[in-house]
């Protein structure tokens, strides 16, 4: 028994001459009845009849044999039940016409999921989407060892497919249903965004090339089974559920001001070191520990204002 993809090896006839020559027993057989049938005199003619009958059928059914395959496209032939192999040779052919000939296609295909609601690692709802190109590279797998088309028509709208009704194949659907498996498992291994003091090495939002990566590894290890591979993978939607977005967008707001201002103040603070320093070697003043500090904060509160500084002139001494 066959377990696995093979080349069919059974006859396989040039198209064209096999057409022609079908045509031509065609009306070869109706003319010879219908000359038969006008002679209908002694036992002879009615076995001729009989005999031309018979050709006229097979000719008929012969014509069920012919099949034409366009690049990348394959037909699995079955015989009464038996996988006897699998046909990708391009142009235009005739076999046996009880040959059951399931059309496969091997060209890449695009799968553009609408994003889903998950909770990522952190326990936060968002909404992530993806894309994938894929393939079948087995087409024995692909037709023989998956069966997970729904049975009845009308929408589904279970792991997030919609509009899926009986006439589409088995392993498109299976497709569709462990891409969305593999999503949302990826997204619930990872966290959104590095939050608070969870500062995480790997992130949805930051992963990049390399959650693409991860979530291609992912549906490779799934789709196997069906004989297809995942040529690329990518997540194109990422954004927080809408029930909890405006929370977010403040808190990615404060975490922003928060980071600004230790960048404001590190500088604030090299600066007037610098401005010391600068004082000290040059000699242009000798500041006592009380000055620096007045000094010190005078320039803090120039350099870390929002606003610009008011000048004040100062007609006394720093001591009233």
């Amino acid at each position: 028994m066959k377990t696995k993809e093979e080349k069919f090896s059974g006859v396989k006839l040039p198209g064209i001459p096999a057409f022609v020559f079908n045509i031509i027993l065609l009306f070869a057989s109706i003319i010879l009845l219908i000359k038969l049938a006008a002679d209908m005199s002694g036992l002879q003619s009615g076995i001729f009849i009989v005999a031309d009958s018979l050709l006229f059928v097979f000719s008929i059914i012969s014509f069920g044999g012919f099949m034409q395959i366009e690049p990348n496209e394959a037909r699995v032939m079955i015989f009464f039940g038996k996988y006897e192999g699998t046909v990708k040779e391009n142009g235009f052919f005739w076999v046996n016409p009880f040959y059951a000939k399931k059309k496969l296609t091997l060209r890449a295909r695009n799968l553009d999921a609408e994003p889903i609601k998950v909770n990522d690692k952190n326990g936060n709802p968002i909404m992530i989407g993806q894309v994938i190109v894929w393939k079948v590279v087995d087409t024995y797998k692909a037709s023989f060892d998956i069966d997970s088309a729904p049975r009845a028509t009308g929408t589904v709208t279970t792991a997030g497919v919609d509009k899926v009704n009986e006439k589409m194949k088995s392993y498109e659907y299976f497709v569709k249903v462990q891409s969305d498996a593999a999503l949302r498992m990826v997204a619930g291994m990872y966290a959104y965004d590095n939050s608070g003091d969870d500062r995480e090495r790997l992130t949805l939002r930051s992963g990049g090339e390399e959650m693409n990566e991860i979530l291609e590894n992912q549906l490779n290890e799934r789709l196997a089974l069906a004989g297809i591979v995942v040529v690329e993978a990518r997540i194109n939607y990422l954004a927080y559920a809408p029930e909890i977005a405006a929370v977010m967008l403040r808190r990615q707001q404060a975490d922003a001001i928060i980071a600004a201002r230790e960048r404001i103040v590190d500088g604030a603070v090299g600066m007037v070191k610098h401005a010391l320093d600068k004082l000290s070697e040059d000699g242009i003043i000798e500041l006592d520990d009380e000055k620096k500090a007045a000094m010190v904060s005078n320039l803090l509160v120039v350099l870390c204002g929002e606003e610009h500084a008011q000048p004040i002139i100062n007609t006394g001494t720093l001591y009233n």
